[in-house]
């Protein structure tokens, strides 16, 4: 089981980092709001390695027998890899490859509710943005988010792999 969560995991890490490197390709010529939808996308693709580390499991080492509850511990161990990979990429990103990110993000933020909102709305916008800057710059809260963010989403696509793969005696 410690070899099929590795691996998995490994293919898993290693598929969101390409496609996060690959996305540098179109940075200069998407919106946040596109690449935002390719980072999820991406997200995804690469914890689709959840359910074929289950099944992979389920087929060749448990003889095509796996219980829910061993593999949703399965793609939650698997999903630790992504998860902690992406929290980290990201570290990086925002600190060594675009330290500005975090202020170009929140600048375009104001100027996209400033077009949306009427003005009583966006004043209120504005001041919870405001008191949110700080904690969202912090590369601590940024790793811990991003953790968070494709743990979450591991762990939905864990439970649907483990209700789909699911075969008891």
């Amino acid at each position: 089981m410690k070899k099929t969560i590795l691996n998995y995991g490994l293919y898993s890490s290693s598929l969101l980092i390409v496609l996060f490197g690959v996305s540098f390709i179109f940075e200069g010529s998407i919106d946040y709001s596109m690449s935002e939808i390719i980072g999820y996308i991406s997200i995804i693709l690469s914890l689709t390695f959840i359910y074929f580390g289950i099944k992979f499991y389920r087929d060749t080492i448990n003889n095509g027998l796996i219980k829910f509850l061993k593999g949703l511990k399965i793609g939650l161990l698997i999903t630790i890899f992504p998860s902690l990979a992406f929290g980290f990429i990201n570290v990086v990103y925002t600190t060594y490859i675009n330290p500005n990110f975090t202020t170009d993000y929140y600048n375009h933020s104001i100027e996209s509710f400033r077009e949306t909102l009427p003005a009583v709305e966006f004043q209120a916008k504005l001041i919870e943005l405001e008191s949110q800057r700080e904690i969202f710059g912090n590369p601590y809260f940024n790793f811990f988010l991003m953790t968070l963010t494709v743990f979450i989403i591991g762990f939905l696509i864990t439970v649907i792999s483990s209700l789909i793969l699911k075969r008891n005696l």
